[in-house]
């Protein structure tokens, strides 16, 4: 039978003789979890809430209480937050309602709203840019239609209403006018800053890559101006919508403009306060959406 051979039997080999040494033991390495633990979500879930939502929570609960014992006395001109629960309770609970006519719950005027304000808005946004980036690359547009703009610029939303109710002879496109004429003033001015400010260097390259109007205008021009085109734009969403609820009040129909006023002449403050919430509420929402799309197209060069 054949058996194993010592290492002192194999040719060229010797055997150690010196003392036996006892082998290490084995080092158990921890890697770490790939998913946070429970604990640590949970912290970081309530230091969110703290640090983000508290502050305004609590504020908000101050002015309510405030609001309620000012308004409680007899006499007061305005009602308490609870009376106006009391009697506008179906409008904060069903905004979505239609009995046809202008009996209709918030949602649809303010769809009808939004409506108008992204017509209007959409347009200042295109000429806005394209006047605003004309201005800021030509010296000789800029000395001849800068003061225009300065000045037009001044004029108020409303004091374009019976002007374009005049061109128009419909409430509609005049709203939309109103809408545009307002908005459009920091579209431009923004865009011009920001097309002044492209460093040179950006020009230098674009002369060496031998780019056409076309392509200097998509590559170079707009991404370099771009966080001074949205904070036009941020600005001119916000006048917007200020402007469409002026401007329903005085064109009727279905809209957030027309209903406040309607309210108004039917004595309903209740609503006209709940209306008005609602209006906060949509016009920090398209701010928001404006400042997120600015933050996506930028790369998280414009803050929000």
């Amino acid at each position: 039978m054949r058996t194993a051979t010592s290492l002192a039997e194999r040719p060229g080999m010797q055997a150690d003789t010196g003392p036996a040494v006892a082998a290490a033991p084995a080092t158990i390495v921890a890697f770490p979890s790939a998913r946070p633990p429970i604990g640590a979500k949970l912290k970081s879930l309530l230091g969110f809430v703290a640090e983000r939502l508290l502050p305004p929570a609590i504020v908000l609960l101050a002015v309510g209480v405030i609001w309620q014992l000012v308004c409680s006395e007899p006499g007061a001109s305005l009602p308490p937050p609870s009376q106006i629960l009391n009697d506008s309770w179906e409008l904060i609970a069903n905004p979505f309602y239609d009995r046809g006519g202008l009996d209709m719950g918030l949602f649809w005027h303010i769809l009808a709203s939004l409506k108008r304000v992204a017509i209007g808005y959409a347009f200042a946004a295109v000429v806005g840019v394209a006047l605003g980036t004309l201005v800021g690359q030509s010296r000789l547009a800029m000395r001849g239609l800068d003061p225009l703009f300065q000045v037009l610029r001044t004029v108020p939303p409303l004091a374009w209403l019976p002007l374009s109710l005049a061109a128009f002879r419909d409430g509609q496109p005049s709203a939309v006018f109103v809408i545009f004429i307002t908005s459009v003033w920091p579209i431009i001015i923004n865009t011009a800053v920001g097309i002044r400010n492209i460093p040179q260097d950006y020009r230098n390259v674009a002369r060496v890559l031998r780019l056409n109007p076309l392509e200097h205008f998509t590559r170079i021009m707009i991404p370099a101006a771009s966080p001074y085109i949205f904070s036009g734009l941020r600005i001119g969403i916000g006048l917007s919508w200020l402007a469409i609820v002026a401007a329903e009040m005085l064109i009727g129909g279905v809209g957030i403009g027309f209903f406040i006023w309607d309210a108004w002449n039917s004595s309903l403050i209740g609503d006209i306060i709940v209306a008005l919430v609602y209006v906060g509420i949509v016009g920090f929402c398209l701010d928001r959406l404006v400042a997120l799309a600015a933050h996506v197209i930028t790369h998280g060069t414009t803050s929000s």
